[in-house]
C-alpha cells in the first residue's frame, strides 16, 4: 500500500476502548510515547485490532497545534 502521509510511526498496541461506536487505540510508539487514535468500532473489528499486533500509527494533518 502507498500513502501520501510521510508521518509514520511503528509500534504495538497496548490497549483498546471499544465502544459501540467508536474504539480508542492506544499504540506504544517507543521511548515511552503512546499515541492514541479514534477509530470506528467497525473499522477496529475489520481490521482484527487487538492487544499486542503490531501496526503503523499514519498521521495526516495541515495543522499541529500546540497549547502550553
Amino acid at each position: 500500500m502507498k500513502l501520501s502521509a510521510r508521518n509514520q510511526l511503528g509500534g504495538t498496541i497496548v490497549s483498546l476502548d471499544k465502544g459501540p461506536v467508536t474504539t480508542k487505540v492506544k499504540i506504544d510508539v517507543g521511548g515511552g510515547a503512546i499515541i492514541t487514535s479514534t477509530v470506528t468500532t467497525e473499522t477496529a473489528d475489520d481490521l482484527g485490532l487487538a492487544v499486542g499486533d503490531t501496526v503503523t500509527a499514519i498521521i495526516k494533518a495541515s495543522d499541529v497545534l500546540i497549547g502550553k
